[in-house]
């Protein structure tokens, strides 16, 4: 929801910058106020308005994306209650494919999170009478969304592991990235190294300090300040996409770690990237059939896409 503020001479010069600014229109305590102008959830004059003490003249028009207290309350609430916030695709005796909600672990770090997608898999499979634990075949990072198996068994566990491996699985992602790239199609190819302290990825041009990553892309539609791509992955390292996209000058939008600052844009005030794994195919273990699974689009997606897109897209295609 975008609420807009008109700064007026009724609002003394003292309280005429962000923070008191936000709270005059939403009614709001100093903490959320903050917490929305941090989050990039703030513009002016097309402009974000990252800081609290920023001043605004008479005149300025003022726009705050906010979500009411009642749907996040209700969100957190569902969270808090342990109900399952994967959406069960597919379910058979040997595996299991979801769609990852973003902000969730897929798997706990060394830190041993209690509330992962691993840990909530199998409750579920708890409750459908499988009390074996699930397998992780592959991952996500936390704040992306998508299409992900599981293996209910350790032979099927390592049949789909080979498929990754051997780059057989065929894997596709949509993405939002910042501006527009120069070629509407292309393929970022290097070698991703891990900063140790950091863990942060990056790419060298030496094969012996990093792993092969390739990754290929497709401009789908260009919007006024971003673009749609879809990705197909040739290799599946961490970070990989992130890592390319914002290497080239055009990260993802929301991307908290690769560029961050450029990442961030005034209608995308979510915690998660703009990334989702949109399918997923690979050969079943026990089958042997090929197998194809897809994820709709989420609705910060569809909403961004619907406030941004120009009168001639590449393409009409549709979530």
């Amino acid at each position: 929801m975008i609420i807009r503020y008109s700064v007026d001479e009724k609002l003394p010069l003292p309280a005429r910058n962000a923070l008191s600014v936000v709270q005059a229109a939403l009614k709001v305590n100093r903490h959320v106020a903050t917490s929305l102008i941090h989050d990039g959830a703030v513009t002016c004059r097309g402009r974000s308005v990252l800081q609290p003490h920023a001043k605004f003249d008479i005149g300025d028009q003022v726009e705050i994306c906010y979500v009411p207290p009642t749907a996040s309350k209700q969100k957190r609430k569902g969270a808090k209650s342990g109900t399952s916030r994967f959406e069960v695709i597919h379910d058979d005796p040997s595996l299991l494919v979801v769609n990852k909600p973003a902000d969730l672990l897929t798997m706990p770090t060394p830190h041993r999170e209690r509330h992962t997608l691993k840990s909530q898999i199998d409750k579920w499979l708890s409750s459908q009478g499988n009390p074996g634990p699930s397998i992780c075949v592959h991952r996500l990072d936390r704040g992306v969304s998508g299409v992900l198996v599981f293996a209910k068994d350790s032979e099927t566990a390592q049949a789909l592991r080979s498929q990754f491996a051997q780059r057989k699985p065929k894997r596709k992602y949509v993405t939002i990235v910042h501006g527009h790239l120069e070629n509407s199609s292309g393929t970022f190819r290097s070698y991703l190294a891990t900063d140790e302290q950091t863990l942060h990825r990056y790419s060298v041009s030496n094969p012996d300090e990093g792993e092969l990553a390739v990754t290929h892309y497709r401009v789908v539609e260009l919007w006024r300040d971003a673009s749609l791509c879809e990705v197909t992955l040739e290799t599946g390292r961490r970070n990989q996409i992130r890592v390319h996209f914002a290497e080239a000058g055009h990260p993802i939008v929301g991307d908290p770690r690769y560029r961050p600052e450029q990442a961030q844009h005034p209608l995308w005030p979510y915690k998660r990237i703009a990334l989702h794994a949109e399918s997923l195919g690979f050969k079943h273990p026990v089958s042997g059939q090929f197998m194809e699974f897809t994820a709709p689009w989420p609705q910060e997606f569809r909403d961004l896409r619907r406030r941004l897109k120009t009168d001639a897209p590449r393409s009409h295609r549709r979530p």
